[in-house]
């Protein structure tokens, strides 16, 4: 029968307290569970301001190399023009549909692609569009306070996640260190219990 054992009030640092009792695997436990704090939050810090300067190193860089241009509508857009919709917000605004839409870039190649424009845009209508350094359409680029938002937000989940791997490896280690130590009191209860019965004759 496993022995059990009954924990009295927690004391802190016990394990780094001189105690006679205290065994070696206690010591062994002591630095098991020092070291993955400390990689805990070695690589929680480190991987997140990692991530988040990579973040916002890569949203400066499309802050600097996409640049707006005036492309033109070249199929007539559907819908009705002057057409409104309600928002999830409840406001109303010009309802906006995808259209085929033409540009030219600084190098004079002619490019097209599929932009949001207003309802029943007709063709030759300009609309603004965002492209990138070969030409490509791409989205509007995070503002410099989106950007500082984007990183934090990316830099606070991928250093969980990297502070998570140090963690779970020291709970699992602590884990079995404690399954090992209720190992040796049984054995040592079921040498050491039945002689506490016993009387000098």
């Amino acid at each position: 029968m496993p022995l059990k054992v009954f924990r009295g009030p927690k004391v802190w640092l016990w394990r780094w307290r001189r105690n006679p009792l205290k065994r070696r695997g206690d010591t062994l436990e002591a630095w098991v569970l020092l070291g993955a704090w400390l990689f805990t939050l070695a690589a929680g810090m480190v991987g997140g301001l990692a991530a988040a300067r990579s973040a916002e190193g890569g949203l400066a860089r499309e802050r600097a190399e996409w640049r707006p241009v005036v492309a033109h509508v070249l199929d007539r857009a559907p819908g009705r023009p002057g057409a409104e919709t309600e928002t999830e917000s409840g406001s109303s605004g010009r309802e906006r549909v995808w259209a085929r839409v033409g540009w030219t870039v600084a190098d004079g190649s002619a490019h097209t692609g599929q932009a949001r424009v207003a309802a029943g845009s007709g063709i030759g209508t300009p609309v603004a569009v965002w492209t990138d350094l070969q030409g490509h359409l791409v989205s509007r680029p995070a503002t410099a306070a989106e950007a500082r938002l984007r990183s934090v937000l990316i830099g606070g989940l991928v250093g969980l996640s990297a502070a998570a791997v140090p963690f779970v490896a020291g709970l699992v280690v602590r884990g079995r260190l404690e399954r090992r130590r209720m190992d040796r009191w049984d054995a040592e209860w079921s040498r050491l219990g039945p002689q506490w019965g016993r009387t000098i004759g």
